[in-house]
């Protein structure tokens, strides 16, 4: 299992219009395949969320953004975006 974990900074003001976006855009990660999908957003920094998004291996995350629904999930949240997402897999760590 990989965690795709993306730092997300919106423009001033658009941050209920992002959310907006976010809520029909998640369509396209439900169906890609992903385990489970997860948005926060920042209290001290409201401009800024962190999307956490679980799937089956980096892999399925990658053919996702190099199929169909990747350019009509980032046409609806990109126009929100203050600067490109950071974006990083992680693995759990056994304990």
């Amino acid at each position: 299992m990989a965690l795709e974990i993306a730092l997300i900074d919106v423009v001033a003001g658009q941050e209920e219009a992002f959310e907006a976006a976010y809520r029909e855009a998640r369509r396209q990660l439900t169906a890609a395949g992903a385990l489970s999908i997860r948005m926060t957003r920042g209290i001290e920094t409201p401009t800024r969320f962190v999307l956490l998004v679980e799937w089956d291996s980096v892999e399925t995350h990658e053919a996702f953004r190099a199929g169909e629904g990747f350019p009509i999930w980032r046409g609806l949240i990109g126009p929100h975006f203050a600067n490109a997402p950071h974006v990083e897999h992680f693995n759990d760590v056994e304990g």
